[in-house]
């Protein structure tokens, strides 16, 4: 089985003056002033929302833990030049 994979990217919105998630990853919402910030959320979040919101109980049951571990690919942009 192939493994579960997830795309997020962090995008600068400008009128808000901070990153915001981008991502198929169903209910993540990050707004952050750093990168940093955004990252640190991401990693204590992302992983909880995969199980809560992309798994099934049978398949947390039924399917070995192997092919349950998902891909979360984060790419960190350069940050924007602040003037």
């Amino acid at each position: 089985m192939a493994k579960r994979t997830f795309f997020v990217r962090a995008a600068w919105e400008e009128e808000a003056g901070a990153f915001v998630s981008e991502s198929d990853l169903i209910g993540l919402h990050i707004e952050t002033a750093t990168l940093d910030e955004f990252e640190d959320i991401l990693k204590e979040v992302g992983p909880e929302l995969i199980v809560a919101n992309h798994l099934t109980a049978a398949e947390l049951g039924e399917k070995p833990y192997e092919d349950q571990i998902p891909t979360i690919l984060w790419q960190r942009p350069a940050e924007p030049v602040v003037a």
